[in-house]
């Protein structure tokens, strides 16, 4: 899967090249960063994907540098429909091939350690880590950062979002579970061969902790390797100063895997 266009774009960091890419998915022009350590020649690859929809949890760069500062390359897709891309979100159903793509892109990348891939998924991000763990066995590594592991507990939650999700995803979890069902990793959880470390706040009022209770029982059933840091005083978004903290742990956490 190669990158259709691919610009410089100013890097906040003097050792880090930054580039927005257009690269194809199932046939769409879908939009994304790449951030490229430059002290070294390789280095393991991060696909890190976003939460929200739409310009709600849109990529921050300041983010994306982070990652890449701890010594790793980063492709960051916007999904599919944003930001000048092709097509439309459906809140992990199809759109979930633009993170098979740009995993598949990170990992042909020169620059890139084939044997150290890892995936991050951020709220909604979670599930589209997941699946693409799911999908490319080759993935060393998995983190789910304050992430969905069950689409119908996010709609028995969230009720600020039902709207939405009857809109994108067609209807109720009551209507269509197999809709629900097929946006559930969970199910599926035993086709993970890599590592996977969770990350939650206990008092997170947007993605409840109760996400990452069921995705360790799911591993702990199917013999997934699993870790577990639950941090019991932070809510969705971990303070500033901790979050540096616990980013760079769980990079060296990834960086210590490798397959």
């Amino acid at each position: 899967m190669d990158v259709i266009n691919k610009i410089r774009i100013p890097s906040p960091h003097p050792k880090i090249k930054l580039y927005l890419i257009t690269y194809l998915s199932s046939g769409l022009k879908v939009k994304g960063y790449v951030a490229i350590p430059t002290w070294d020649k390789q280095f393991p690859g991060l696909l890190y994907l976003r939460g929200g929809i739409k310009n709600v949890g849109m990529v921050r760069i300041q983010r994306i540098i982070q990652w890449a500062a701890e010594g790793m390359v980063v492709v960051a897709p916007f999904y599919r429909g944003n930001k000048g891309g092709q097509g439309q979100e459906d809140f992990c159903g199809e759109d979930r091939e633009d993170a098979f793509s740009a995993f598949d892109l990170m990992k042909n990348m020169s620059c890139v350690d084939p044997h150290s891939l890892h995936i991050l998924g951020f709220s909604r991000g979670g599930v589209m880590a997941l699946l693409t763990a799911i999908e490319r066995p080759e993935t060393s590594s998995v983190v789910c950062w304050n992430g969905v592991s069950d689409m119908v507990l996010t709609y028995e939650e969230r009720i600020d979002l039902r709207r939405m999700m009857k809109r994108v995803i067609g209807g109720t979890p009551n209507k269509y579970p197999e809709r629900y069902k097929w946006r559930t990793p969970l199910f599926e959880i035993k086709k993970i061969k890599g590592n996977v470390l969770v990350i939650h706040g206990e008092k997170d009022e947007h993605v409840s902790i109760e996400h990452a209770y069921r995705l360790e029982e799911a591993c702990h059933l199917s013999d997934v390797n699993i870790n577990t840091w639950y941090y019991p005083t932070f809510p969705h978004h971990f303070p500033a100063s901790s979050q540096r903290v616990i980013l760079a742990e769980a990079a060296a956490w990834m960086k210590n895997i490798s397959f």
